[in-house]
């Protein structure tokens, strides 16, 4: 069974577009692929009801479809870090409980894509909750065990975002499988330059370099699977 693990330098810099990308690609090898938001903070009301637009962007590239309580364990309204949504929200959240609905997932799919919230150490919950302990996302991720991919948001920042997850990943005895330039500043200076240096020192595959595109279809982006499947 294929799984990757998607995080990235920070928030809002492509990650939904990068696993939906991946799970069309894996879909060309696969018959049963599905995508995983474990942890998704910020809905809106779509078609009746309360929804995240990432939760159903990985459930609409994906070609098998589950209860919702397995692909998205738990869904907070306010649009802000997991842990503090959750303690306004009065939810506790459980990775433990998050890796059993993985291994359901796995029961069922060819492959999985889960996608992190936020950046790599993001917390996701505190230690008030029914398990006593804190976690981030680094936590799940390391639960997991899960080949990582990164997403990286080409800007201003991304050199020292990018190698500090980098070391983060790695000290965790995590797999780098390979990471995704996206450059979601048109306006940056330089930004060839930032992703060669990138190129020189992150120690995975570069398995994508996308320029500054936000119409285009995730269906219809370039992307290569990493050899550690």
């Amino acid at each position: 069974m294929t799984a990757f693990f998607v995080t990235g330098t920070d928030t809002g810099v492509g990650k939904t577009r990068v696993s939906c990308a991946l799970l069309h690609a894996l879909r060309r090898e696969h018959a049963r692929v599905i995508g995983m938001k474990p942890v998704a903070a910020g809905t809106q009301w779509i078609d009746g009801q309360w929804a995240n637009e990432d939760v159903l962007a990985l459930r609409a590239a994906s070609n098998i479809h589950v209860p919702a309580l397995y692909d998205n364990p738990y869904l907070l309204n306010q649009a802000s870090s997991p842990h503090i949504a959750a303690r306004s929200e009065g939810v506790d959240i459980d990775i433990e409980h998050i890796a059993a609905c993985f291994h359901a997932l796995q029961q069922q799919a060819d492959a999985v894509v889960v996608e992190g919230a936020g950046g790599f150490i993001v917390p996701l919950c505190e230690a008030t909750g029914h398990s006593g302990q804190s976690a981030t996302s680094a936590d799940l991720a390391v639960l997991l065990r899960l080949p990582v991919i990164l997403v990286v948001g080409v800007r201003l920042g991304c050199l020292n975002h990018a190698l500090l997850t980098q070391e983060a990943i790695l000290a965790r005895g995590l797999t780098l499988a390979g990471w995704v330039a996206n450059r979601i500043d048109p306006s940056m200076l330089g930004a060839e330059a930032n992703v060669e240096t990138l190129r020189q020192r992150l120690q995975a595959p570069l398995l994508a370099d996308w320029g500054w595109a936000p119409g285009v279809e995730s269906a219809d982006l370039d992307i290569r699977l990493p050899l550690s499947r």
